[in-house]
C-alpha cells in the first residue's frame, strides 16, 4: 500500500509529463510534426506514465478521470481534492518550464502563439463555436471514461489498460485539435493558460466545466450500460500482469 505522499507524488510526475510531453510537441515542433505529431505525444505521454507509475496512484494525471472514477465507486471522493490539486499544479510547473525553454528563441510570446491553450471562436484553431466546443469536449471526456473505466474493469484483460488509454487519448486528441486544441483534461487547459494570458483564461470555464460533465456523465453511467465487475478496483490493476 503507497502513502499518500507516494501517490501523489506520482499524480504530479504523470501530470507533469503530460503536459509537459504534449503541449511542449505542440509548442516546441507542432509546425514540423503536425497536429497528427501533436496527437501522437499526447497518447505517448500518458501511455508511458500510466505504466510507469499507474500501480502506484492509478494513473489519473487528470481531474476529469479522478472526478469520473470517483462517480464511477473506483476512487475515494476524500481523495478527489489532494489528486486534482496536484495534477494542477503540475500543470502549471510543467507549463511554467516550457515557457521558460520557448521564451528561448527571439521573437516568442505565448499570447501571440497561443501556446497551445484551449479555446472556442476567435481561439479556437479552426474557429468552432462554443457550443461545438462544449459538446465535443463532454462527449469525449466521456467516451474516455468509458474507455478507462472498461480496460480496467476485473472482466478484462489485465496489462492493457495504458495501451487502450494511450491509444484512446491519442484518437481523442486527431478529432478535437482542429475544434479547440483539445482538453478532456481541466488541469491541462489551466497550466498553458497562465502564461497566454488575456482570452484563453477567460475562457477557461468551459475547458473546467465541459470535461467534468462528460466524466461525471461517465462514472454515473458506466455500471448501468456495461454492469458491474467484480469488485470496486481503480487503476493500478492496469499495470498488473
Amino acid at each position: 500500500m503507497h502513502t499518500m505522499t507516494q501517490r501523489l507524488s506520482a499524480e504530479f510526475f504523470g501530470t507533469f509529463w503530460l503536459v509537459f510531453g504534449g503541449c511542449g510537441a505542440a509548442v516546441l515542433a507542432g509546425d514540423k510534426i503536425g497536429y497528427y505529431g501533436v496527437a501522437l505525444a499526447f497518447g505517448l505521454t500518458v501511455l508511458t506514465m500510466v505504466y510507469a507509475v499507474g500501480h502506484i496512484s492509478g494513473g489519473h494525471f487528470n481531474p476529469a478521470v479522478t472526478v469520473g472514477l470517483a462517480m464511477g465507486k473506483r476512487f475515494d471522493w476524500k481523495d478527489v481534492p489532494a489528486y486534482v490539486g496536484a495534477q494542477v499544479v503540475a500543470a502549471i510547473a510543467a507549463a511554467a518550464v516550457l515557457f521558460a525553454v520557448a521564451s528561448g528563441r527571439d521573437g516568442f510570446s505565448a499570447h501571440d502563439s497561443g501556446f497551445a491553450t484551449n479555446g472556442y471562436g476567435d481561439h479556437s484553431p479552426a474557429g468552432y463555436s462554443l457550443l461545438s466546443v462544449l459538446i465535443i469536449e463532454v462527449v469525449l471526456t466521456a467516451f474516455f471514461l468509458y474507455i478507462i473505466l472498461g480496460a480496467t474493469d476485473t472482466r478484462a484483460p489485465k496489462g492493457f489498460a495504458p495501451l487502450a488509454i494511450g491509444l484512446a487519448l491519442t484518437l481523442i486528441h486527431l478529432i478535437a485539435i482542429p475544434v479547440d486544441n483539445t482538453s478532456v483534461n481541466p488541469a491541462r487547459s489551466i497550466g498553458p493558460a497562465l502564461f497566454a494570458g488575456g482570452g484563453p483564461i477567460g475562457q477557461l470555464w468551459a475547458f473546467i466545466l465541459a470535461p467534468l460533465v462528460g466524466a461525471l456523465i461517465a462514472g454515473a453511467t458506466y455500471a448501468v450500460l456495461f454492469g458491474k465487475d467484480q469488485e470496486a478496483i481503480s487503476l493500478e490493476v492496469a499495470t498488473e500482469g
